[in-house]
């Protein structure tokens, strides 16, 4: 197997102290050939001084200072930390993410050999208490099934810029973010749709290539993150809004149709008979998927975040539509 020189690359905007816990184990890699490219943009933490610390005991660490305001979002930041790898292989995380294990950079290079250019990694937040982390942890999920699946099915959309590798020379053919410099979200699910194809992108899903990331810690801040996230829907490719909008019409579509069918009159032996046929396929197939997701103890409770993500729906339905937020700190 071909070991390819990689260029990581990281944006950090007032991350101090994930840095001081994470960076380690981004150093700390099992690999042959690698840098480490932190970007701090406009950081007013002690940010820069936890970078000068770790730059002063590690030649792999290159640190670029960014001190003039940028674009909204990160791509300013990240296109930066591109542009200055030396490497042509470009393998991307966060400050607030550790990689699973020291054979994380191995294992995300592995498949991109030949026509592949482009490795969708996944990213499962930390485990904690609460209800607040199991939705999380189940939206994450629920999410890298749908952009992993339909990469498998030739149908490749998105990616996740907590994990996520692609070559520089990808980046560079078509202009980077120049197409949505606008949003602020996009650098991850936006630019992979623009340049993702059946024959260029391949999934990632050993365990030991997992990055695992900190979760929000209030509903409030993780309301704002994912609507800041989900407002580049609007412009992925026609074809991928019609299919997810086909999905999540036929999520939301079997519990409203059920409490019509309620509603008029209708018995509830049917009903409750389509419900369970339904929701035991569905816990069949998570069986499975959050076996290999990691995330097997969320399996017991399916059956209530199944019907919590109808929330999910509604909740963000209006930021879809009417706009998006300003700021990515």
């Amino acid at each position: 197997m071909e070991h390819k020189p990689v260029s990581i690359v990281i944006c950090a905007r007032n991350e101090a102290e994930n840095l001081r816990k994470n960076l380690p184990h981004f150093l700390n890699q099992n690999y042959r050939s690698f840098e480490i490219i932190v970007v701090n943009d406009n950081s007013s933490d002690k940010t820069e001084q936890v970078l000068l610390e770790f730059q002063q005991k590690s030649p792999k660490l290159r640190v670029i200072n960014l001190y003039n305001p940028t674009f909204p979002g990160k791509k300013t930041a990240l296109s930066t930390g591109i542009k200055a790898s030396k490497y042509d292989f470009i393998l991307l995380s966060d400050a607030d993410c550790r990689p699973r294990s020291r054979q994380w950079i191995r294992q995300m290079q592995a498949p991109i050999q030949g026509e592949i250019r482009i490795g969708l990694g996944y990213s499962p937040y930390r485990d904690a208490s609460g209800w607040l982390n199991r939705f999380i942890r189940f939206e994450t999920v629920y999410t890298a099934t749908q952009y992993l699946s339909f990469a498998l099915a030739g149908i490749p959309y998105m990616g996740v810029g907590r994990n996520l590798a692609y070559h520089k020379e990808l980046f560079q053919s078509t202009r980077g973010f120049q197409k949505h410099m606008d949003l602020l979200s996009g650098d991850d699910d936006l630019f992979v749709n623009e340049v993702a194809r059946p024959f260029n992108t391949s999934i990632v899903l050993e365990p030991g290539a997992f990055t695992v990331s900190e979760p929000k810690h209030t509903w409030r801040d993780y309301y704002y993150q994912k609507r800041r996230h989900l407002t580049t829907g609007r412009r992925y490719r026609p074809l991928h809004q019609l299919l997810l909008a086909a999905l999540s019409a036929s999520h939301a579509g079997h519990y409203l149709a059920g409490l019509l069918l309620l509603l008029s009159g209708t018995c509830i032996i049917p009903v409750l008979l389509i419900y369970l046929v339904r929701i035991g396929v569905v816990c069949w197939l998570y069986f499975s998927i959050l076996k290999k997701l990691d995330a097997r103890d969320l399996w017991k409770w399916v059956p209530l975040l199944d019907v919590a993500y109808l929330l999910f729906y509604f909740a963000f339905a209006p930021g879809l539509i009417f706009g998006n937020a300003k700021r990515w700190k």
